[in-house]
């Protein structure tokens, strides 16, 4: 089922937690609602599964209207942070729940129910866990019933708030992964609420990223993070360093160093070509040169050097004092035979720019 919202806008007292929000979801996609705690996502989600109404706005379900439909004729399953599992229920009788209190015309015979809960348990790897309680189960293992339980019914949607938020980092991985594996199997059009930027970039199809009740930004993954439209998304996607200075005839001045953007693969929002600007460079875009003034790169000093894995993550000093991030491979770092305290050259690979105005917009 294709969802479609439409300049929807929603306030609780003085707040506006949306404002004007459009965005299209085509039947059978997989979209996270990306942004900060308090950013409106939430809100979102609740006012497409009728759990809220808009203010305005229309949320369209396969092309209707459902925008003044009650929450259960909208064929919506819900997938809450927090289980919302029936203590005194086993693994079967929670997933049969949904199924059992259907009205009497729509309720599938006792056998079917049977095949249906037996099936839904195998599809998220869990039959084996059929008779037991919600306390004998891990928070993974819960928060799988949970999804089995939203399935049972056969929604047309799929909405998930904050799936994994109470999840230890490894379970979360693990997670992100079978949700991705059991989407591509079931097709059902999904939409999950996340503040974590790693898991909405590696679980789904597109990204909304919202902030302050407004869309910044929607695309795919790999298009949000090589492509920020905003300075916003370029801050809020991945780490990233911070440059303020002023873009002048084809070069970014910082301080008292110009950087030559034809010089760099590079991305502007400035449309001026001139005027005060914000520049963001991730750790990984640069190259470390042995020396100042080498290669025209930004003078720096090596404050500190750490070994994570495969990766030297490298903390220098400018000459005004900020800091900056560089990662880079650790045998790379290694071959340079740099140390703490050596003065170095950082030469940008890649470089997005935007306007003071741009970003203050």
């Amino acid at each position: 089922m294709s969802i479609a919202i439409r300049n929807i806008s929603k306030q609780f007292g003085t707040f506006k937690a949306l404002d004007d929000v459009s965005v299209d979801i085509p039947s059978g996609e997989l979209v996270a609602l990306l942004g900060p705690s308090g950013c409106g996502k939430t809100t979102l989600l609740r006012i497409i599964a009728g759990l809220e109404y808009a203010d305005q706005g229309q949320i369209l379900l396969a092309g209707d209207d459902a925008s003044a439909r009650h929450a259960r004729d909208r064929q919506v399953g819900f997938v809450f942070q927090h289980y919302a599992l029936f203590r005194h229920m086993s693994v079967f009788d929670n997933v049969a729940f949904g199924l059992r209190v259907k009205p009497r015309l729509d309720r599938p015979a006792a056998t079917e129910i049977r095949r249906r809960v037996r099936r839904l348990l195998e599809l998220v790897q869990l039959d084996w866990l059929a008779d037991r309680y919600p306390t004998q189960l891990s928070g993974g293992q819960r928060q799988r019933i949970a999804l089995a339980r939203a399935l049972a019914v056969e929604p047309k949607v799929l909405l998930l708030d904050e799936p994994f938020g109470a999840l230890d980092a490894k379970v979360r991985k693990e997670l992100r992964r079978w949700l991705r594996q059991l989407h591509d199997e079931i097709h059902v059009t999904s939409v999950f609420v996340t503040h974590d930027q790693e898991e909405a970039l590696e679980v789904s199809d597109r990204v909304v990223l919202i902030n302050k009740g407004r869309v910044e930004q929607i695309g795919t993954p790999e298009s949000v993070y090589d492509r920020p439209a905003t300075a916003f998304v370029a801050n809020f996607l991945g780490s990233v360093n911070l440059f303020h200075g002023r873009v002048e005839d084809g070069e970014l001045h910082l301080g008292e160093h110009a950087l030559a953007l034809g010089t760099v693969n590079h991305q502007t929002a400035n449309d001026s070509g001139n005027g005060k600007a914000v520049a963001f460079v991730r750790p990984h875009e640069f190259d470390l040169l042995p020396g100042w003034g080498v290669g025209g790169g930004l003078p720096a000093r090596i404050v500190r050097v750490v070994s994570v894995g495969a990766s030297a993550q490298i903390e220098l000093s400018r000459a005004d004092g900020e800091l900056i991030e560089v990662s880079l491979a650790r045998e790379t770092f290694h071959l340079l035979g740099l140390a703490e305290g050596d003065p170095v050259s950082l030469r940008p690979r890649h470089i997005r720019v935007f306007s003071e105005e741009a970003r203050a917009a």
